[in-house]
């Protein structure tokens, strides 16, 4: 008779909704433990922080009770009370700005090369192309005119971020190439800031900051500006594409590098003065010359079936073709954007993806701008 009173009054109790542990051996705890952690079992993590009765649980001081057994899910339920400070309830996510894996917006970056001191390296600049006897007299005469007083800072800010290097340790340098990994990979996972995958990139190392020279991180700036803009973000998978083409191939990183580096050079000479006065700003004709420069590149490379033996020439004559027609590349960008925006096809042209994709050969030979000797008395790269 005791046996079976003792397992009706267990079968009761687990019934009622009493502690799972009292069939195994264990002594019930008190009824006030028990209906704590019935009532607070089912509500979510992010309502806690406001829900009372986890405070009485945690918060022993406060009224003098102290649990008869401490419990697993008291111990829990404390640590998640800890995080639900760091803790944002409508996304789940950290509520800091520099976590990493973030993407970040051209803005952003250039905000921050604002706020910080460029001082050093804007004393390393040389703004303008020097130029003596005849070459000054031309250029005074039918050269392009002079950049105005109040967008001279502008463009020494432009020019200093082409000083800077790629500081690995620095959060926001790290953001920025993550930012262009994903864009251009479609990735949505980190990677490593040193490694074999930003060759399939079109770097020519394991290590972008190599491959920076010229042209600083301004080139990393341009490029976070061509992906980050939904507008010049397709132009940039679609040449990115044609850079991995089994033929065509090129490393689109690279390629990118130098239109930084002739977009610098005609900063400097004054062919951007015209544009820059007329919008009454500098950082954004700088940006679209970048872009409808490399558009260029891309039409002149698909059509002409260029490969990278023809790198060095194709720049160069690129270089001397944007600098005395920057207007007529910038209205052939705004032509592309304006159809992108009507979802009309690209300036590419229909066999962008034709050819199979090849894996990027890192037996590649790429002649650049810097390697190719001036062709001109202004055909020096020193910014």
């Amino acid at each position: 008779m005791n046996e079976n009173s003792c397992s009706f009054h267990n079968e009761k109790e687990l019934r009622d909704g009493q502690v799972e542990g009292v069939s195994a051996g264990y002594p019930p705890p008190c009824d006030k433990d028990n209906s704590a952690l019935l009532a607070f079992r089912g509500i979510p993590i992010s309502e806690l922080k406001n829900h009372g009765i986890l405070r009485a649980l945690t918060a022993e001081a406060n009224n003098g009770w102290e649990p008869a057994v401490t419990n697993t899910e008291v111990l829990r339920a404390q640590e998640e009370w800890e995080a639900v400070d760091s803790i944002q309830p409508e996304t789940g996510t950290r509520a800091s700005s520099d976590q990493p894996g973030q993407l970040i917006s051209f803005i952003e970056a250039l905000q921050h090369f604002q706020t910080v001191d460029l001082s050093s390296f804007k004393k390393r600049i040389q703004p303008t192309i020097r130029r003596t006897g005849l070459a000054a007299l031309r250029h005074c005469l039918f050269g392009p005119p002079k950049l105005h007083q109040a967008l001279r800072e502008e463009r020494d800010l432009v020019l200093a971020i082409a000083q800077c290097g790629l500081d690995s340790q620095d959060p926001m340098h790290g953001r920025v190439l993550q930012t262009i990994y994903k864009k251009l990979t479609g990735s949505k996972f980190d990677c490593a800031l040193h490694g074999d995958h930003w060759e399939d990139l079109g770097f020519q190392g394991t290590n972008p900051a190599t491959d920076l020279r010229g042209a600083g991180f301004l080139a990393l700036l341009h490029l976070l500006y061509l992906v980050m803009d939904s507008k010049t973000l397709l132009m940039a998978q679609e040449i990115f594409r044609l850079s991995r083409h089994h033929i065509q191939q090129f490393p689109f990183c690279l390629m990118s590098v130098n239109i930084t580096r002739i977009t610098i050079q005609a900063l400097r000479e004054g062919c951007l003065s015209r544009e820059c006065n007329r919008q009454h700003e500098v950082v954004p004709v700088v940006n679209s010359f970048y872009a409808a420069t490399f558009l260029r590149l891309a039409h002149v490379w698909r059509t002409q079936h260029k490969t990278i033996s023809d790198s060095g020439f194709v720049l160069r004559d690129l270089e001397v073709l944007a600098k005395k027609r920057p207007r007529r590349l910038l209205k052939t960008l705004e032509i592309y954007l304006a159809g992108v925006s009507k979802g009309q096809a690209s300036l590419l042209g229909a066999r962008k993806c034709a050819g199979p994709q090849a894996p990027p050969c890192k037996d590649l030979t790429f002649t650049g701008v810097c390697d190719l000797p001036p062709h001109s008395s202004e055909g020096t790269w020193l910014i």
